[in-house]
């Protein structure tokens, strides 16, 4: 197995697509995001799963059980399983994350370019793994 080892920050920075798996674990999924202006990942609850961001470029809000929180560049989130939450991009460029799900939650590998393909898509986890 070789794991994942590459520059985050440059990944995410150069990253367009709302979602792209990077890669897939038994235990550990990583994904770049990136919202537009005014766009918002949309809430959501993991029953099961915690979840951890990293803001690397723009400023938005996120909201963990109606609490809303100014979020920026450099800042990490981490949600824990169950609670309700939402990330919005409140600023007017875009909003550049990568997000790390425990256990995995998509596919493995895949991109969507944006939330209305990653809407129309059913993606969940299916057990395959990156390696």
């Amino acid at each position: 197995m070789h794991g994942f080892v590459d520059d985050i920050e440059d990944l995410t920075e150069r990253n367009d697509d709302f979602r792209r798996v990077l890669y897939t674990g038994k235990y550990l999924q990583l994904v770049l995001m990136a919202l537009a202006p005014g766009e918002e990942i949309g809430e959501e609850v993991h029953e099961d799963h915690d979840q951890f961001f990293r803001i690397e470029e723009g400023k938005g809000a996120v909201v963990i059980d109606g609490i809303s929180t100014k979020i920026q560049s450099d800042d990490a989130i981490v949600v824990p399983a169950g609670a309700r939450h939402n990330v919005i991009n409140t600023g007017d460029d875009p909003l550049k994350l990568y997000t790390i799900y425990g256990p995995p939650e998509h596919m493995d590998g895949v991109v969507r370019p944006t939330k209305a393909d990653a809407e129309a898509s059913e993606e969940h986890f299916d057990g395959t793994t990156t390696e």
